[in-house]
C-alpha cells in the first residue's frame, strides 16, 4: 500500500544523510573543518588560553602566580530555507514516482544550502538577498577576521598565501587549511620560474585536495560579495579544524504545503493546482580564536 506524503513529512533517513554527505562535497568550511551537532537552543564553546610559560622553581622557592583567560563563545543555529513549488499531480503519484523526485531536490537543496552557508559565514551575508546579516561583525569571516589581511597580486600568488599563514603564525597560530577563489586558483597554475609551471595541480580549472601538506578547496563562494562591495577576497588560510566549529541540527524537514500562498507569489496553490516543496536546515558555525585566521585580498576603488 502507498504511503501518503502529509505536510511535515520527514525525509526518509538515507536521504538525511545524502544531504549533509554532498554539503560536505561543496561547502568549503564543510571540507576544511569538522562538524559537532548543535542543540537548537545553541551551544557554548570554551576558548581557554594560557598566558604564561611554564616556570622552573628552585627548591624551597615560591611558586609564581601565573595567568590564564577562558572567552566563552555561544554558537547557535541558523534557520537555512529553500522552497518550490510543483504541480500537485506529485501528490498523487506512486512512491517509485516520487523519489526521484525527491531525491533531485534533496541534491539541490544539498547545494543550496552548502554554498548558503559558505556565503553567510565567510562574508557575513544573506545568501538569498545578498546583503549584511545582523550576525556580520560577530559571526562572520569578513567582520571578525581581519586582523591579518594580505594584499591580493594576482602574479604573486603562492607569495600572498605565504604571507598570510606567516600571519597566522605570529599570532603562535597554525594553518591547517586554504580556501581559495577560482580566480586565485588560476594565478596559481600561471605561475612559472624559468618556463616551468610550479602549480600544474591547478591547471585547467582543477581544485586539488591539499596545498603543501594544508586541506585546500577551490569555490566561488570565497570571492562572493555584494554588487557594491570594493574588497573580494581570494584566499582564507588558518586554522579551521580547531578555531572554527560548526554544526547542523539532525531533523532536516520536508513539508509539503497544500493550501495558500507560503512562497509570498500572489497566487493561492489550490488555483492552480500546485503545492510547495519546503526544506529547512538549521546550521550553527564559529570562531573561536579570529586571530588563527588570515585573508588575502584585492581592493578596487
Amino acid at each position: 500500500m502507498a504511503t501518503t506524503l502529509n505536510a511535515s513529512t520527514n525525509f526518509p533517513e538515507t536521504l538525511v544523510s545524502e544531504i549533509f554527505t554532498k554539503v560536505r562535497g561543496y561547502s568549503s568550511l564543510a571540507k576544511l573543518s569538522g562538524q559537532t551537532p548543535i542543540p537548537f537552543n545553541g551551544i557554548k564553546e570554551f576558548v581557554f588560553a594560557m598566558d604564561s610559560e611554564a616556570a622552573i622553581v628552585g627548591e624551597g622557592a615560591a611558586k609564581p602566580a601565573m595567568s590564564a583567560t577562558v572567552t566563552p563563545k555561544i554558537i547557535r543555529p541558523v534557520k537555512f530555507v529553500y522552497q518550490l513549488r510543483v504541480s500537485d499531480e506529485f501528490t498523487r503519484a506512486s512512491d517509485e514516482a516520487r523519489i526521484p523526485y525527491l531525491r533531485t531536490f534533496a541534491d539541490g537543496f544539498a547545494k543550496k544550502i552548502a554554498r548558503g552557508f559558505d556565503i553567510a559565514a565567510w562574508h557575513g551575508l544573506e545568501p538569498f538577498t545578498m546583503t549584511d546579516a545582523s550576525f556580520k561583525a560577530t559571526n562572520s569571516f569578513d567582520g571578525l577576521c581581519t586582523g591579518n589581511d594580505v594584499t591580493y597580486v594576482a602574479a604573486s600568488v603562492d607569495d600572498n598565501i605565504e604571507a598570510a599563514v606567516a600571519a597566522v603564525q605570529a599570532d603562535n597560530g597554525i594553518v591547517t587549511g586554504l580556501a581559495m577563489s577560482p580566480e586565485a586558483g588560476a594565478a596559481l597554475a600561471q605561475i612559472k620560474v624559468n618556463g616551468v609551471v610550479q602549480f600544474p595541480e591547478y591547471r585547467f580549472g582543477q581544485n586539488p585536495n591539499s596545498f603543501y601538506g594544508m586541506t585546500s578547496d577551490v569555490n566561488a563562494t570565497v570571492s562572493t560579495k555584494k554588487q557594491a562591495d570594493t574588497t573580494t577576497v581570494h584566499v582564507y588560510a588558518g586554522d579551521f579544524q580547531n578555531a572554527f566549529k560548526w554544526g547542523y541540527a539532525a531533523n532536516i524537514p520536508l513539508e509539503i504545503i497544500e493550501y495558500g500562498d507560503p512562497d509570498g507569489r500572489g497566487r493561492d496553490l489550490k488555483q492552480y493546482n500546485e503545492v510547495c516543496l519546503r526544506s529547512e536546515a538549521y546550521i550553527g558555525w564559529g570562531i573561536l580564536d579570529p586571530d588563527s585566521f588570515a585573508r588575502v585580498k584585492a581592493t578596487t576603488t
